[in-house]
């Protein structure tokens, strides 16, 4: 096995070193200089391929440079129809708005009114954070343990990674974190546990404005909320009038099957955040989802400048039409299962201490048990070396992240495999 090419294109990073901030970070895990992509499949600029099992950390579901999506803004382009707008009309937001509706919320008899914020999903994190204060006139907010939600202040403030809060200095004084059933949790009683803390009058812990949640805690390890689990959350919520949020930023847009990650549970969030692939092509897009009855902003109450990427609208507005030529749901329920068999027969088998959680297109290789701290790393980094694309995520990064586009070639999607049971081979 040779890993010269990776040698090779280290002298031309310099530049990199030299002038981008300490803060890069993907960049030191996967140290090539990527030029080009198609599908599943990233080339660094020496030719050299990469399996991509990271899609963009969840923003390239249909894949890289998508030739259905591309032609449409492509198209677009050429025209010379407005590139930026700020909040106004445009044929490409009404054309998304149409399609949305028509594609995915009318068919799920749902009536919720659509906001565009910022162009990142910590903005659209933001503004439910905000506007479920702003409905119930209460400043507290539940979130969990484990949980990720973005990078601005706010969405720190209700991310259970205690390091990423340090470097804002970010105080969670609004904000009580709860079990999330995990670990220990799973066998603890985490709705009962909130439901006394709601009524006990000496708890020490007001009434929330609103619960945030993640139906599977993506950076926090691939942990899967059970159904159960989700419907008496959202029965909670009702009773004590609290306003149910869910992040569905990594795991919406069909990652888990359904274009909701919380349909599975037929359950109806108050709001509903949505980022990473609404826009089709990896063009920055937020969307917050809300009920009716809640929509009470003000105009011009919450704005910002990239509210309106039009390009977004006309990527995600083609992605909505390329999900039901593929009958993508059903593309992702036969990988699911070729995932799901091949992890548990071929990686779980190697000890007993590795753990194997997932579903959809999004699984983990837990190996917090097995071996040093250091093994995932090790892992990710042979799997590097021999054209894998993938990374760490969880308590300390022992979690191997699964997240290939949705539309991964079955071929790609198998050699990407045979190389992490290859790696574990040679670690």
């Amino acid at each position: 096995m040779s890993f010269a090419p990776l040698r090779q294109e280290s002298d031309t990073l310099n530049i990199f070193e030299q002038r981008e901030s300490n803060v890069r970070s993907y960049c030191r895990s996967f140290p090539a200089l990527f030029h080009r992509a198609k599908g599943s499949i990233v080339y660094s600029d020496s030719g050299r391929e990469y399996i991509d099992f990271l899609a963009g950390a969840g923003a390239l579901n249909y894949g890289h440079n998508n030739d259905y999506i591309k032609a449409k803004v492509i198209s677009y382009l050429e025209s010379d129809a407005i590139a930026h707008s700020l909040d106004m009309y445009t044929v490409a937001k009404k054309d998304f708005l149409e399609k949305f509706h028509e594609s995915v919320l009318s068919p799920k008899n749902l009536s919720y009114q659509i906001q565009f914020c910022g162009p990142t999903g910590t903005n659209a994190v933001e503004a439910a954070l905000k506007l479920a204060k702003k409905i119930k006139k209460r400043a507290g907010i539940f979130s969990f343990m484990g949980a990720y939600h973005g990078m601005t202040l706010g969405s720190l403030a209700v991310s259970g990674n205690i390091g990423m809060r340090l470097g804002g200095i970010v105080t969670t004084n609004d904000v009580t974190f709860m079990p999330y059933p995990y670990g220990f949790m799973e066998t603890f009683d985490t709705i009962t546990f909130i439901e006394s803390v709601l009524n006990d009058v000496n708890s020490g812990i007001e009434k929330p404005a609103a619960i945030i949640f993640e139906t599977v805690q993506a950076e926090g390890g691939i942990i899967v909320a059970p159904i159960e689990w989700m419907q008496r959350l959202r029965k909670l919520c009702d009773e004590h009038d609290i306003l149910l949020i869910c992040d569905d930023i990594q795991v919406g847009c069909g990652r888990t099957g359904a274009f909701f990650s919380f349909e599975r549970a037929n359950i109806v969030p108050d709001m509903v955040v949505l980022s990473k692939s609404i826009s089709g092509y990896g063009f920055p897009m937020s969307l917050l989802l809300i009920k009716p009855e809640f929509d009470v902003w003000e105009p011009g109450e919450h704005t910002g400048t990239f509210r309106g990427n039009q390009l977004a609208f006309v990527a995600g507005t083609a992605a909505l039409e390329y999900r039901e030529k593929l009958n993508l749901e059903h593309e992702v329920k036969l990988k699911e299962f070729f995932l799901k068999k091949f992890l548990m027969e071929e990686i779980a088998s190697i000890h007993g201490t590795i753990k194997i959680r997932g579903l959809g297109m999004i699984w983990g290789i837990d190996l917090m048990d097995f071996g040093c701290a250091s093994f995932a790393k090790k892992i990710a980094s042979h799997c590097f070396e021999m054209g894998l694309i993938v990374e760490r995520v969880g308590r300390n990064d022992t979690v191997i992240k699964l997240l290939p586009p949705l539309t991964i070639e079955m071929s790609s999607l198998q050699k990407g495999c045979s190389i992490i049971k290859e790696a574990f081979s040679i670690t």
